[in-house]
């Protein structure tokens, strides 16, 4: 059996989640004798070997001529390049992990003129939600519903405009909104009372996207639940948790209770961007000064956006000589890192499908203090293995921190039932052999 696995990007480049997840995927699903490719969008198309897997990068037009072509049916020059790998590789299956401009409804009827069956697992809320975090307003979970209307004014009042402009932009007559893209009027503004516009596009897309796959994995419970809303028929979607990537240790650490006065150790692992929430760590440190903690911030910057908001972050933590920022942990190093911790911190301003570093917190037999959302409230059992924080204000983070850091409790053991990758690739070559059998009986 030979699958193609197409993420959103790959090493070298910095990655996230999803990659780790694919990356991992990979090297266990070639120990039950299933090879796989690596396709990812490019700057330039381009074979490497990262590891022991081979790497196709296909090329993605810069080249953008209308706001539109953002929000439709996907690069023709991308799905032209990934056409070309197809050809090259043949393979049996193509696993998607991401729906971008780039890995589109066009690449997929690629697939699809070949007759290769295609699985997608949705890994982050940019699949359904165009404001990229699943929060309605920014503030509570959002059912998931793609609606036009409020999905628009929600996305709008997320770009910084206050909430009742941007409901009333969001119910324009569609006719006149329509009219403005035709008449070419661009930027700001204008995209602005496009929105409704360009939304509805999207949506259509999204639908045709997810109606199009064969086959769509839900990594947590809240993406099935969003799928279901969206009619996508429930024999049609896999709940498959994440699993961890790393060997869990045959000897838990030894639990060892914090003395008095000892420093309460937090460490952040993941990438930094708005949506993690990584400043409401260093705002609610700033609201206790006088407390014996400190924040140690591994994190991944990825485009321009992770840049400007690294150097952010260094500004508002420079006078604060507890917080320090380190380059991120190398993957066979990361469970004997968090093993010098108390909690791992995880802020999210979004509705995460994992994290995985949840996992490796448990596996390291340290508890976690995360946001009261999505696929973390899912894991964490608030006063058991963590803590879960209510609201992401800079205020409620630093009373769960201080709460904890007074506890005195001493280390969780290792997690015995932690989910492995293991198992996950031994799901995804059952659901594989499922696919392939049902196309050949047609």
């Amino acid at each position: 059996m030979k699958i193609i696995q197409v993420p959103f990007t790959y090493y070298p480049d910095p990655v996230g989640g999803t990659e780790i997840y694919v990356e991992s995927l990979v090297r266990e699903l070639a120990t039950l004798g299933v090879a796989c490719t690596i396709a990812a969008p490019g700057d330039v198309s381009s074979s490497y070997q990262w590891g022991n897997s081979q790497v196709r990068r296909f090329s993605v037009s810069s080249q953008i001529d209308n706001v539109a072509d953002m929000y439709g049916e996907g690069d023709e020059q991308a799905a032209a390049e990934f056409e070309k790998i197809l050809e090259l590789e043949k393979p049996d299956l193509v696993h998607l992990h991401a729906h971008t401009r780039a890995i589109s409804v066009k690449l997929v009827d690629k697939i699809k003129a070949r007759k290769i069956p295609v699985v997608f697992t949705y890994h982050t809320p940019t699949v359904t939600c165009q404001r990229g975090t699943m929060l309605r307003w920014g503030r509570s979970e959002c059912d998931g519903f793609m609606d036009p209307v409020s999905c628009s004014a929600c996305c709008l009042q997320g770009k910084g405009l206050p909430r009742l402009i941007s409901e009333g932009i969001a119910r324009l007559p569609l006719p006149l909104v329509k009219g403005l893209g035709k008449m070419g009027l661009r930027g700001g503004a204008w995209t602005a009372l496009r929105m409704r516009e360009l939304v509805t596009l999207k949506h259509k897309t999204t639908h045709s996207f997810l109606q199009s796959i064969d086959h769509i994995v839900a990594v947590c419970q809240w993406v099935q639940k969003v799928l279901l809303r969206n009619s996508i028929p429930p024999n049609k979607i896999t709940l498959c948790r994440q699993g961890l990537s790393h060997q869990i240790p045959e000897n838990p650490p030894c639990s060892t209770s914090k003395v008095a006065n000892e420093v309460f150790r937090l460490v952040y692992l993941g990438r930094l961007d708005p949506t993690k929430g990584v400043d409401l760590l260093i705002k609610a440190l700033a609201l206790m000064p006088d407390n014996a903690v400190s924040l140690d911030i591994y994190g991944i910057s990825q485009g321009e956006g992770g840049k400007t908001y690294e150097t952010q972050l260094s500004q508002l933590a420079k006078i604060d000589s507890r917080i320090h920022f380190f380059a991120p942990i190398p993957g066979d190093k990361i469970l004997e890192t968090l093993e010098q911790y108390d909690a791992l911190v995880v802020p999210s301003r979004l509705m995460e499908t994992g994290p995985l570093v949840v996992l490796e917190a448990f596996a390291a037999g340290i508890s976690v203090i995360g946001s009261n959302l999505g696929g973390i409230k899912e894991l964490v059992q608030d006063g058991v293995n963590g803590f879960l924080v209510k609201k992401p204000t800079p205020d409620d983070w630093a009373k769960a921190i201080k709460a904890q850091s007074e506890r005195n409790t001493p280390k969780m053991e290792s997690t015995k039932n932690v989910r492995t990758m293991k198992e996950v690739a031994q799901s995804m070559e059952q659901k594989y052999k499922e696919l392939l059998n049902n196309c050949s009986v047609l």
